[in-house]
């Protein structure tokens, strides 16, 4: 599918930003400020400028990767190509449950604000006292998901020409609603008001990066790194849209965080404090309570566009992450086909249904709760890549990288550690949830090597037990560490983050051997011609990421 000037099937430089604003400005924006001011209070803008250098770090290390392995859904690819089947089975796994698990989030932020309707029918979507769908509300959401699954299923090319124009919109609301919230008076006492500027302490501005939205909002550089492939030179391309989207991002979530803080009455955040400050639907009800009526339609309208959009985006995506895992041999061979005529691949896609729908049944209640599992979940599948630029930067010297990370011997075990410290501030019980799912694999994988008749079953799985090993310690330290992050408090704060960081670096180390080793054991399969060079042109489903 055209996406660019060339009329060749590749996707331009433009489009690729385009590609990544519209992943960002999904539901994240609906949501992030108001989840971010209710953790950290004013501090919260600390947390998107955080955010945005740790996503910027982990996108780096991946534009490397990326760009010089270009293929379609490379993401799911990186750990098979670094230690092996076990490993790339055990990353891949991560980056796909990760991805797909933004399609029912999707859905249930359309539904969320779909209660702030002026309709009897719709007030009853959503209960205000525990802050959670209701059955009818569920199923509101159930049906969303399932209708644009179907858009997606037969219709994905004529979204995929207006994906640009449909970007732009969702690009212009936000700015919108930014204007008017800071013409309707604009409060600068808020940000020292109802307990200073970080009123919960610096830990709150910790977790609101991991389960406020801001990791969720920022994970849209991924559409960048899968599809980038995809353009006429994807060593430029790549790193020069993952700078430019999530730079333009960053003002914008800066934007509107501050606009938010600064619009809150002042009389209701000196009766409630910001823990107070608990709107179901954030910006329409802000809106509301300012009367603010045109910006409350257009927000009820915009978000069915943001999340719809984004949707789109994330049905195509996961299915090539289905794809990836097949081509690997740990899903079914079948689960690569694509169709004929329309482009698609609909048995992965269906296999994305039915997890979708599953993870909305059994904990797709709210957007605040599901999103915080979301994003553990994301930074887990974002561990591979800092290990992948060092490693390759040894056992691949002559490889050929169009794009190169300055300083890797220093910022990729940097990186490594701060998605570690990203994934403890996750907070218990998100971070043992998201460990079990990731976990899972590890048996997966054993059991389809055992059924190929491999023999060294136990020379497989030797490049993958860091990996195991460093969850496993995640998943300790996290039930034993202080209370802010959820703990028991047996590990004392401050103390928990050191322990987190340092014995990152440890693990760091320890991929790096394991990853050596598998080569030099041949565990590790040479580049395949679609891993060597430029991905095809994309499918109708990809061009509508």
């Amino acid at each position: 599918m055209d996406m660019g000037p060339s009329g060749k099937g590749q996707i331009s430089l433009f489009a690729l930003i385009m590609i990544g604003i519209g992943s960002i400005f999904g539901s994240g924006w609906l949501f992030g400020a108001g989840s971010a001011a209710q953790v950290a209070g004013p501090a919260s803008v600390v947390a998107w400028v955080l955010g945005a250098i740790f996503m910027g770090l982990i996108a780096m290390s991946y534009a490397e990767v990326g760009a010089a392995l270009p293929s379609r859904g490379s993401m799911a690819r990186f750990g098979h190509l670094s230690h092996g089947p076990v490993l790339g089975f055990m990353t891949g796994w991560a980056v796909w449950i990760a991805v797909a698990a933004l399609i029912p989030i999707e859905s249930i932020a359309a539904t969320q604000y779909m209660a702030s309707w002026n309709f009897g029918w719709a007030s009853g979507l959503f209960d205000t006292q525990s802050h959670q769908l209701t059955l009818s509300g569920t199923a509101v959401a159930l049906l969303l998901t399932v209708a644009l699954w179907l858009v997606c299923y037969w219709s994905v090319q004529l979204l995929a020409r207006i994906n640009i124009a449909l970007t732009l919109f969702k690009f212009l609301i936000p700015l919108l609603t930014v204007a008017a919230l800071m013409a309707s008076g604009f409060h600068g006492s808020n940000f020292t008001s109802a307990g200073g500027f970080a009123p919960e302490g610096w830990t709150a501005v910790l977790t609101a990066i991991s389960t406020s939205g801001v990791v969720f909002a920022f994970n849209g550089f991924q559409a960048i790194v899968n599809l980038g492939g995809s353009t006429r030179n994807p060593g430029r391309s790549i790193p020069l849209a993952l700078v430019g989207a999530l730079g333009l991002g960053l003002v914008i979530y800066l934007a509107l965080q501050i606009a938010f803080i600064g619009a809150v009455p002042p009389e209701q955040l000196a009766e409630t404090g910001w823990q107070g400050i608990n709107y179901d639907s954030p910006f329409v009800d802000l809106a509301k309570v300012l009367a603010l009526h045109w910006v409350v339609t257009m927000l009820q309208f915009g978000a069915f566009v943001s999340p719809a959009g984004s949707n789109i985006a994330n049905v195509a995506s996961a299915s090539y992450m289905v794809q990836s895992l097949a081509e690997t041999g740990f899903f079914p061979k079948r689960l690569r086909q694509v169709h004929p005529v329309y482009g698609t691949a609909r048995p992965a896609m269906w296999l994305n249904l039915v997890f979708a729908v599953a993870l909305l049944l059994a904990a797709g209640r709210s957007w605040n709760a599901l999103s915080a599992v979301v994003s553990a979940a994301m930074v887990i599948s974002y561990l591979i890549g800092p290990i992948a630029v060092g490693l390759f930067r040894e056992t691949r010297p002559d490889m050929a990288r169009p794009f190169r990370l300055p300083a890797a011997k220093v910022l990729c075990p940097i990186t490594f550690a701060c998605a570690a410290c990203a994934l403890y501030w996750s907070k218990w019980p998100n971070t043992g949830l998201c460990v079990l799912l990731t976990l899972i694999a590890a048996p997966v994988a054993a059991v389809v090597l055992r059924r190929r008749a491999r023999t060294d079953l136990r020379a497989q799985l030797a490049p993958a037990w860091w990996m195991v090993c460093f969850l496993i310690w995640m998943t300790v330290v996290s039930a034993l560490g202080s209370e802010d992050f959820g703990g028991a408090g047996v590990i004392a704060g401050g103390l928990d983050i050191a322990l987190v960081a340092l014995s990152a670096l440890g693990f760091y180390a320890w991929a790096q051997r394991a990853g050596r080793a598998a080569h030099r054991r041949g565990l590790v399969e040479a580049d395949t011609p679609e891993e060597a060079q430029p991905a095809a042109p994309p499918t109708v489903g990809t061009a509508a990421r």
